[in-house]
């Protein structure tokens, strides 16, 4: 009999942990975006299609996919994925080049996207690099064990890291994926290694380059017209100079913050969707939101941004093993990286780099992978165990 109370005892105090706050912020996040890309799409939707819930069906439809999806993938072990991560990463590397065959999608004179066998839906290769890319580095880095401290481990996972982002960047002409992956990268083997001097010396060498190419870029010693992305920066600069051209989208975004004030002008209120913002729905709908829902929605939207990161790090800090906290540092690097670069080109602290708001703006591969992401973190969590003794 004591034998039994013992044993029971024992269960308890190794009582599965599920994290149901990350879980309704995920469904939140989701059904927020919704809503939003309704109010965001639905002038542009009617004129362009005749149809104003044409954006929104379509990302509803993903959206509750990827709920499907995130809940099967998490109720998998994820260290199955550990023997697997390198033939991902290979994958996603070799879906980068279908974008140039006829398979590929081009919008906004960029080819980006291809084609699925589902009508309607199209695949955004640099996504599921991102996704490759942290289920490959949190191998390697556990494959390297100690060994990631030494400068010479550190210079092959940067030439690991090298192709993603590169084919990323010269094949789609995607910088800002090719950022995240890179900064998915410098994350993890920050948080990975105990000495932080090197990545702060990268860090400021990084600042520093910047810096030296702005000068460069209005000085006059690189010409305005060298690269679309040089143009770019100096609208980033003075966007009220470039009105018509490269500001135009930037000004009209920031015309829709300002005149949202604090408390908004209410839910599909905007006017700077009639037409003024191109593809509200997409990389800018931020500016949506700041204006129907004021300061105080845009803040909500940060603050449920922030505690999903700070979800991320509690379940990384009692993850079982290596393994799985690197998985969910990879997806914190991953959200955190994107929701700060949409927000600073959004707010025009940085030059445009047509980046989405996650689980928030239109775009059914975007929404499907970050789902697979969030269940890796989820599947993560139901492997740590509680003490309730």
């Amino acid at each position: 009999m004591e034998q039994r109370v013992r044993s029971r005892a024992r269960k308890k105090s190794q009582e599965s942990y599920f994290d149901y706050s990350l879980l309704f912020i995920i469904i939140f996040l989701v059904c927020f975006g919704v809503v939003m890309i309704y109010s965001a799409s639905s002038y542009e939707a009617q004129t362009e299609f005749g149809n104003a819930y044409y954006y929104t069906k379509k990302e509803m439809i993903a959206g509750g996919g990827g709920l499907v999806l995130m809940f099967i993938i998490s109720r998998i072990d994820y260290r199955i994925w550990f023997k697997l991560s390198p033939w991902a990463y290979l994958g996603s590397l070799l879906l980068i080049p279908l974008v140039l065959t006829p398979l590929g999608i081009e919008a906004n004179g960029a080819r980006r996207w291809i084609k699925t066998f589902l009508p309607g839906f199209s695949l955004q290769p640099a996504e599921v690099t991102k996704l490759g890319a942290i289920l490959f580095f949190s191998f390697m880095i556990c494959k390297l064990g100690k060994k990631v401290r030494d400068p010479k481990a550190v210079i092959l996972l940067f030439l690991m890291m090298v192709p993603s982002a590169g084919m990323v960047l010269i094949i789609t002409r995607n910088m800002s994926s090719a950022i995240i992956i890179a900064g998915i990268w410098f994350l993890m083997l920050y948080v990975s290694t105990p000495g932080y001097k090197y990545y702060l010396l990268l860090a400021a060498l990084a600042v520093v380059a910047v810096i030296l190419l702005i000068y460069a870029l209005t000085s006059g010693i690189i010409p305005e017209d060298s690269s679309f992305r040089f143009a770019r920066i100096l609208a980033w600069l003075d966007p009220e100079a470039y009105p018509d051209t490269k500001g135009f989208q930037t000004l009209q975004a920031l015309y829709a913050i300002g005149s949202g004030g604090i408390l908004g002008k209410g839910l599909g209120g905007s006017m700077q969707k009639l037409g003024f913002l191109p593809e509200a729905q997409n990389d800018f709908i931020f500016s949506i939101i700041c204006e129907e829902l004021g300061l105080f929605g845009a803040a909500a939207v940060i603050l449920l941004f922030l505690m999903m990161i700070w979800r991320f790090m509690i379940i990384a800090n009692n993850a079982p093993d290596l393994y799985g906290a690197l998985l969910v540092v990879g997806v914190m690097a991953h959200i955190s990286i994107q929701v700060i670069l949409n927000i600073a080109v959004v707010t025009n602290s940085m030059p445009n780099t047509g980046i989405s708001l996650p689980f928030i703006s239109y775009g059914g591969s975007s929404i499907m992978f970050l789902m697979f992401e969030m269940g890796l973190v989820l599947s993560v969590s139901r492997k740590i165990k509680l003490d309730n003794v």
